[in-house]
């Protein structure tokens, strides 16, 4: 009689081993520019097929959320002669945050590298877009206006109102620790209370293109973490932010230099996209060169 061997399938023992922590150990943040003439081809791209077999198919990868950033909303952008993180300042209409597990990070870049490549072979990637900035990120901490805010393993589930990103650099690598300890002790407590349009804020130790990343998406992030000095911040608005913009926003560069810890490279509003549909499509882009897109909130 032969004795059948069966071997255990790796479904069945991965998930026994490593971290299996409930919360925020890393994010994927990504701002992508489509090319002009190709915004819908690439929103349907991205929602109908990648944002689920390019990210929330992955293993890790908890939570998702698409962002928009219309044409008014990218003219709030400042400063504005900062080169350091995109150029020029407006590019990155979209963007894309995704949770991942604590301690998860390498195991979800080992399968997400490999399905791009699948994906690639399979002629099912959008080549007509650029990544304005994209990195995984660490997650260093949140600051909550008040206990009835929820943890941050719930922001991307029911979408906020408006998302800001505001990117900070240290003067040097060996001083984003003091950076991050200010952002985190004393000046996002100082700003997320009680009346103000933030209901939460998060901190981010932005990292540089992994080398699993095509060559050329590489080469075209690899200022993405500034050397190590560049942070991340995530602001959640409970309200949109044009109408808070003025108020609570539009001295940035003034709130960090006080600080002395930092300066701002980019601060950028956005609100959440309605996934599914293509109602910012003819929003996009300046007046005069908007063409005949139809803007239409049908699903396609």
């Amino acid at each position: 009689m032969t004795e059948t061997m069966t071997t255990e399938s790796p479904y069945s023992t991965l998930p026994l081993e490593g971290p299996h922590e409930i919360g925020v150990g890393h994010a994927l943040i990504t701002m992508v520019e489509p090319h002009a003439g190709h915004e819908r081809e690439y929103n349907r791209w991205y929602e109908d097929d990648h944002f689920f077999s390019g990210a929330m198919y992955e293993p890790w990868m908890f939570a998702g959320r698409r962002w928009v950033a219309t044409y008014d909303l990218q003219q709030l952008r400042y400063p504005r002669d900062s080169t350091s993180v995109v150029e020029p300042i407006t590019k990155g209409c979209f963007l894309g945050t995704y949770w991942i597990t604590p301690g998860r990070l390498d195991d979800h870049k080992k399968w997400t590298f490999a399905v791009n490549r699948r994906l690639m072979a399979e002629n099912r990637i959008n080549h007509e877009r650029d990544h304005a900035f994209t990195s995984f990120q660490d997650n260093a901490g949140s600051v909550y206006r008040d206990e009835d805010v929820p943890n941050e393993v719930f922001s991307l589930m029911d979408p906020a109102a408006g998302l800001v990103i505001e990117v900070v650099d240290a003067p040097s690598a060996g001083q984003r620790d003091n950076l991050e300890h200010w952002l985190l002790d004393t000046y996002l407590p100082s700003r997320i209370t009680a009346g103000n349009p933030v209901s939460s804020g998060m901190v981010f130790r932005t990292n540089g293109p992994d080398a699993g990343m095509k060559p050329e998406v590489r080469a075209r992030l690899a200022k993405v973490a500034n050397g190590g000095c560049r942070l991340t911040m995530l602001w959640f608005l409970t309200e949109d932010p044009r109408d808070c913009w003025q108020s609570f926003f539009s001295n940035e560069v003034g709130h960090i230099k006080a600080g002395g810890f930092g300066e701002l490279a980019l601060i950028a509003p956005f609100i959440p996209s309605k996934m599914g549909t293509n109602i910012y499509e003819d929003q996009l882009r300046a007046p005069s060169h908007r063409g005949g897109a139809s803007g239409s909130a049908t699903p396609s």
